[in-house]
C-alpha cells in the first residue's frame, strides 16, 4: 500500500520522541561535570550521541526529508524546555521552599550558553544529516558505518567549534578550548563505533519493517522546508 508523501509512520513518531527526550535530558545532564579517568565532561556526554545514532537512523531509511523535521521538532522541544525552565527559575519560590540554588543549577541557563547550544545543535545535527545522505548517494547504499561514523565526527566536530567558544570563550582560557573540544569529539565518536553493531541492526529492522530506503537524489538541502517530506 503506497504511503501519502506527507504522511509520517509510527515507527518515525517514536523516534522522533526519543530523540527530543534524549536532547532534553542531556540538558539536564549538562549540569554537573563528571571524570572519566584523567578526563573532565559533563554529564550530557551519557546521552547525547545517541540523539546523533539517531539521526543517523532516520535519515538512512527515511532519508533527509524526515532528518531535517526531525531536527527542527528536537529543536522546538528543547526550546520550549528550556525557556519554561527559565520562566520558573525567575519566579521567586515559596517562603518555605529551599531548594532554589539547587533548581537554578539545573535550570538556570545562562542566556550565552542557551544561544551557543542552540545555534551548536542545529549546525552539528544538520551536518550530520547532510553527510549520512550525500555518502549514501554516493556509495550507492553500501558502507553504512563508514557513513555513520563519518557523519558523527563531522556533526560532532561543527557542534564543539561552535558551542565551547561562544559558551566558554574568555571563561576558559584560549590554550584549554582546543583539547575540550577533541575530547568532545573523539569520545563522542568512539561512543558511536561502540553502539554501531545494535545501530547497524536497528537500520535493517526498520528499512524491513517500513518498506522503505531512501535515496535523496535530487533532494533540496534548504533547512528550512521542513513540511517537505
Amino acid at each position: 500500500m503506497k504511503r501519502e508523501k506527507q504522511s509520517v509512520s509510527v515507527l518515525f513518531m517514536l523516534f522522533s520522541t526519543l530523540f527530543c527526550v534524549c536532547l532534553i535530558t542531556a540538558n539536564v545532564l549538562e549540569t554537573k561535570q563528571i571524570a572519566v579517568g584523567p578526563v573532565n565532561l559533563t554529564g550530557g556526554l551519557l546521552v547525547f550521541p545517541v540523539s546523533y545514532i539517531i539521526n543517523d537512523c532516520v535519515c538512512e531509511v527515511w532519508g533527509y526529508r524526515k532528518a531535517r523535521l526531525l531536527i527542527w521538532l528536537g529543536f522546538g522541544m528543547n526550546f520550549f524546555f528550556v525557556a519554561m525552565g527559565a520562566l520558573c527559575d525567575a519566579i521567586p519560590g515559596a517562603p518555605y521552599w529551599h531548594n532554589e540554588e539547587g533548581f537554578h543549577a539545573v535550570f538556570g541557563l545562562a542566556p550565552r550558553i542557551a544561544l551557543a547550544s542552540f545555534v551548536a545543535f542545529v549546525v552539528g545535527s544538520f551536518m550530520n544529516a547532510y553527510v549520512m545522505s550525500k555518502m549514501k548517494i554516493r556509495d550507492k547504499g553500501r558502507h553504512f558505518s563508514s557513513r555513520a561514523i563519518w557523519s558523527t565526527v563531522a556533526g560532532e566536530s561543527c557542534d564543539s567549534l561552535i558551542f565551547f567558544p561562544l559558551a566558554l570563550g574568555g571563561v576558559v582560557p584560549l590554550t584549554a578550548l582546543p583539547a575540550l573540544m577533541l575530547w568532545q569529539v573523539v569520545l563522542k565518536t568512539v561512543y558511536e563505533i561502540i553502539a554501531l553493531p545494535v545501530t547497524i541492526r536497528v537500520v535493517k529492522r526498520l528499512k524491513e519493517h517500513e518498506g522503505e530506503d531512501v535515496y535523496d537524489v535530487g533532494v533540496n538541502y534548504n533547512i528550512w522546508n521542513v513540511f517537505s517530506l
